[in-house]
């Protein structure tokens, strides 16, 4: 049977695995469309992402966001099954761990369609996290868990999946693909040496963890330049309490835009998994500020040191991270190919 592919997407991070991958599959001359859940609805945050990389646009759009997790996720799985019952895909590509992901793997998986899940066997467990558990439902149901490093390889193996009708492989990360391919487009600002922030997480966005935050931010900024970079719920919950950020904050911006500030700043500080993987390949240490690391691999090599959104722990290991020896040199996240390992591996998948 010729394979037919169905991507779905809804944020950021998964349109940049998405480029790569979207063109070493039309190179292969194999069927596949894209669905974009709607879930990043700003311009900002979702096409401008499309047009800068090169993707076509999306095959269907459900616009379905402003929801609660349950909600959304159920009026995703929904509206993914009523085009799943119109067409004839027979392998759904999902990435990463957002409520896209996880609705995109159900519905396919209740019709018996093959799920692909890019970046399987991240952990970090925390099953407060949404993420979490979106990332481990997932992997459940998948028929084909493709792991960005050894270390989500070995949790799956940890979790047994060998004894499970599915296929484990580490294939590397789309992202270092992403930000290779399209280097040449990085547009650098003129300013430099400054601290890049950005935070975006729901578990961050409280009333409490964004004053916490935005006064360590304040602390900080009164010796480095501080750039925010403020996505739209962190800006409703900046707006909406009294303290206010005595640092740059600016709009959310574009890819090429985003990888040059990160190319010329001096650290980051994020809650972003995706983010903290960016700053490695640029080699710009990191803090991740989430109750439990993300990338255990980067903290191990000492390129992101991880801590709790609150203001003692945020000053405290940012000075730790700047005065930290940083490993910058090994391929933790591949070598740059995984976009031709992971067709090579959905080819061997179905050939079986």
């Amino acid at each position: 049977m010729k394979i037919k592919i169905l991507h779905v997407v809804g944020a950021r991070p998964q349109f940049m695995k998405l480029s790569p991958l979207f063109h070493e599959i039309k190179d292969r001359d194999i069927f596949q469309k894209v669905l974009h859940t709607g879930q990043h609805f700003d311009n900002k945050m979702s096409s401008i992402f499309f047009d800068e990389l090169k993707i076509p646009k999306p095959d269907y759009n459900l616009n379905i966001n402003s929801l609660s997790h349950g909600a959304m996720t159920g009026r995703m799985i929904e509206e993914i099954e009523k085009i799943l019952l119109k067409t004839n895909f027979n392998y759904m590509i999902v990435y990463g761990d957002t409520n896209s992901t996880i609705a995109g793997a159900i519905a396919a998986k209740k019709l018996g369609i093959n799920v692909v899940h890019i970046e399987s066997g991240v952990r970090n467990n925390d099953n407060f996290m949404p993420e979490e558990i979106n990332r481990v439902l997932t992997d459940r149901i998948s028929d084909l868990l493709l792991c960005a490093t050894e270390k989500s390889y070995n949790n799956l193996l940890k979790e047994g999946y060998l004894d499970l009708d599915c296929i484990v492989e580490n294939v590397g990360d789309l992202m270092l693909d992403c930000s290779q391919i399209f280097e040449d487009k990085i547009k650098k600002p003129e300013t430099s040496n400054f601290i890049l922030v950005t935070c975006h997480r729901a578990s961050n966005t409280t009333k409490n963890k964004i004053s916490n935050i935005i006064t360590a931010l304040n602390t900080i900024n009164q010796n480095q330049e501080v750039i925010f970079s403020v996505h739209p719920r962190t800006q409703k919950i900046i707006d909406s309490i009294d303290l206010k950020p005595q640092f740059q904050c600016i709009s959310p911006v574009g890819y090429f835009e985003f990888l040059g500030l990160l190319k010329k700043c001096d650290y980051l500080i994020t809650d972003s998994g995706g983010a903290v993987r960016e700053a490695y390949f640029f080699k710009k240490p990191s803090l991740l500020i989430l109750e439990n690391p993300l990338w255990p691999e980067l903290t191990e090599a000492k390129v992101c040191i991880n801590c709790k959104p609150n203001e003692n722990e945020i000053l405290k290991y940012f000075e730790l991270l700047k005065n930290s020896n940083y490993d910058f040199d090994s391929k933790i996240f591949g070598n740059g190919n995984t976009r031709k390992l992971i067709v090579d591996s959905i080819l061997k998948y179905d050939n079986r």
